[in-house]
């Protein structure tokens, strides 16, 4: 990368959860990749995607039957470098103890609106 130029910011925002295991993998692929390219990619999970956080979830969802379970892909796009983020949903407790280490930061909708102003590409996986 050009010194001169500073890393294209992604936000990938995460709404597919268990009911379509078959997308779910794709958004951690793509952080991947685009991480792997110098981009600095934040996935943040929202919506139905908040659930991919939760270890039992993250451990036994596979995409295809017999593929890897979606965690593989959560600790690829991790140690290419994307933070993974989710939405703090109002009303709704969270048991952190359940949750992946993976997961950096739990979050409000009004940092998710913030995200989206300040990246250059934002996608909805």
């Amino acid at each position: 990368m050009n010194p001169d130029t500073h890393a294209q910011r992604v936000l990938i925002i995460v709404s597919s959860g268990p009911s379509t295991p078959a997308r779910c993998a794709a958004p951690f692929h793509t952080a991947t990749l685009l991480a792997c390219m110098d981009a600095e990619v934040t996935l943040f999970l929202s919506g139905e995607g908040v659930q991919l956080a939760r270890r039992a979830v993250a451990d036994q969802l596979r995409a295809l039957d017999g593929g890897e379970p979606l965690r593989h892909f959560i600790r690829q796009a991790r140690e290419a470098g994307a933070r993974l983020m989710m939405c703090r949903q109002p009303g709704v407790n969270i048991d952190e103890s359940e949750l992946i280490e993976e997961l950096d930061e739990i979050s409000s909708g009004g940092e998710l609106a913030r995200l989206i102003l300040e990246s250059e590409r934002v996608l909805t996986l």
